[in-house]
């Protein structure tokens, strides 16, 4: 082998492995707003059900004319 195609399988691996670390930092950044997202449902959930142990009878039915 000689010193050029070493240097430049180095390069290669060195932009190869920047690729990867910029593919993770951004997967771990998806799966923090994923968190956040499913916490705000389940928040949301619980207040939902707060709101109807307060007032079982609201919303529960639906009159309609035909």
């Amino acid at each position: 082998m000689e010193i050029l195609d070493i240097a430049g399988l180095s390069m290669g691996m060195s932009q190869a492995k920047a690729v990867t670390d910029v593919g993770t930092a951004m997967l771990a950044k998806s799966l923090d707003m994923v968190e956040t997202l499913g916490d705000g449902m389940v928040e949301m959930m619980q207040r939902s059900m707060m709101e109807n142990s307060v007032m079982p009878n609201l919303g529960g039915n639906i009159d309609i004319m035909v």
